[in-house]
This record gives structure tokens, C-alpha cells and sequence, in this order.
């Protein structure tokens, strides 16, 4: 211990960001050699992983990059212990540098992948980075997963960062806005499916036939029957959480598709991430 200075201790201190303590014990370890202490302080990756496996991970945050033109958008959720952690400097940094590789780099089809990969202007991996976060958090900490998809899109992560969306639309327009408005709108509204297409068929058909016999019942005329069913099976998808039926959250006088239209859109898709909820 005696052999070990204090100069020694900060310098190592310096290079890793890790307790004081921990840098000393590293190199009393090393028996002094800096290189041989660092190794030592990467291995407590493994150990904190492991002490920790079983920690729940309720909190964290979603980041989102897209491209100007709408034509790309990127999300990436991690989850960690603490909402400090969730909401702090360094969760954020590393977030936002992956979210941003993901849109821009040479694409990513897992986790592993995108971990495996060096951002822009970095001297290390994510997994190196990463590595060196949960060393100095002490915290278990999950890259949850990732998705990048092509536009037109628009993307909208909520002021507490736990929920975040990318909604996909078909359309040549330059105005961007409604996009964004509409995964707001998903983001809040919590729809299951864009299009009706999208639901069960057997449920429809199954909800249809219900509907007509109900109006032949009542003894509707057969001639209208149809346009009565047509009617009530709007207002059963909508139910059902359709996106494209929704009444539109900024203008509850016209439904979503309405919306989309105006601003010369159709709705393909959304992807709808809450942290902790399963996909």
C-alpha cells in the first residue's frame, strides 16, 4: 500500500473516472503498473453485472434522431435502476451518440451489433463505453432495443422521456409537421392499430355479421341495411384502436386520416415504445 503515491492514484483516477478507493486498490493489485490496473478496473464490469442481474429496471429513457427531410428517424431505449441515472448527463451523452450512429451509420440490425460499433469521431466501441458507464454507476444498465425505419416520418419523445414514436406515413410533401403531431398524438393516444386493415379479420367479419342481423332484427329495410353496418363497423374500429379513425388530438372535428390528407399523407405505421413495457 505504502508504494502506492497518491500522484499515481489520481492519475489513474484521472484516466477511468472511477472512486479514488477503487483506483487504489487496482494498482495495489497491478503492484503499480497503470496498464495492468486498468484491466483490473474493466473486469469489475463483469462483477457488477453480475451482483446486480437481478435489479429491476423500471427506469431509463428514449432517444430519437431523424433526418431533416423526414426521410429516416432512429429510436433507442435503455433502461436503467434510478431515474436519476435515466435523466443524468452521461446516460444521456451515450443515448443520444447511439441513437445518432444508428440513423447515420452503417446500420445496426441488434443490439450487439450497434454495440459492437464506434461513433463518429470516438476512440472506443459503445461496448467500451458502456462498460466504463456501469463501472462508474454501479448500476444495472439494458440497451432494451433499437429500430430505424424509412419515411416520410415523424417522431415525438414525451417531455419525461419514457414514451416515444415513429409514425410512417406514404406521401410527397414537404411540410413535416402533421407527422410529428400525429406520433404525438399516438404517443398519448395510445392506438393499437394504423389502419383497419391491420385488425383481425375473422373479428370484423365476425362484428359485420353481428351488425347486420341486429338491423334486420329491428326490421331496417334490406336496401339500407349495408349502409347502416358500414356505419356502426367505423365506429367498432375505431374502438377496436384504430389509428387512421381516431379523432385527430389537435382538432377533434376531424379524424387523423383527415388530418393526414390535408397535409397530403396516408398512414402506413407507428412504433410505440413506453420504457419497462414490453414490445
Amino acid at each position: 500500500m505504502s508504494g502506492i503515491t497518491a500522484a499515481a492514484v489520481k492519475s489513474l483516477r484521472d484516466k477511468t473516472d472511477l472512486p479514488m478507493m477503487e483506483c487504489k486498490k487496482a494498482l495495489t493489485e497491478a503492484g503499480g503498473d497503470e496498464a495492468k490496473a486498468i484491466e483490473i478496473l474493466k473486469q469489475m464490469f463483469k462483477k457488477v453485472q453480475e451482483k446486480r442481474a437481478d435489479n429491476a429496471t423500471a427506469e431509463g429513457r428514449i432517444f430519437i434522431a431523424s433526418r431533416a427531410d423526414g426521410s429516416e428517424a432512429a429510436m433507442v431505449e435503455i433502461q436503467c435502476e434510478s431515474a436519476p441515472v435515466a435523466t443524468g448527463e452521461v446516460l444521456g451523452d451515450f443515448g443520444q451518440k447511439m441513437v445518432e450512429t444508428l440513423l447515420n451509420g452503417s446500420g445496426a440490425d441488434s443490439v450487439e451489433s450497434l454495440l459492437a460499433q464506434t461513433p463518429e469521431g470516438g476512440s472506443q466501441s459503445f461496448q467500451d463505453w458502456y462498460e466504463e458507464i456501469v463501472n462508474k454507476i454501479r448500476e444495472k444498465i439494458v440497451i432494451n432495443r433499437i429500430a430505424r425505419v424509412t419515411g416520410p416520418v415523424g417522431g415525438y419523445v414525451h417531455h419525461d422521456y419514457k414514451i416515444g414514436v415513429l409514425f410512417t406515413a406514404k406521401g410527397d410533401s414537404a411540410s413535416q409537421d402533421i407527422l410529428r403531431d400525429v406520433a404525438m398524438h399516438v404517443a398519448a393516444l395510445q392506438p393499437v392499430f394504423a389502419v383497419p386493415e391491420e385488425v383481425d379479420q375473422s373479428k370484423v367479419d365476425a362484428e359485420r355479421a353481428r351488425l347486420s342481423e341486429e338491423a334486420r332484427a329491428s326490421g331496417k329495410p334490406e336496401n339500407i341495411i349495408d349502409k347502416i353496418v358500414d356505419g356502426r363497423m367505423g365506429v367498432f374500429l375505431e374502438e377496436q384502436g384504430v389509428l387512421s379513425l381516431q379523432k385527430f388530438a389537435k382538432d377533434d372535428k376531424k379524424t387523423v386520416a383527415q388530418a393526414l390528407s390535408e397535409g397530403g399523407f396516408e398512414p402506413v405505421s407507428f412504433i410505440r415504445w413506453q420504457v419497462g413495457a414490453a414490445e
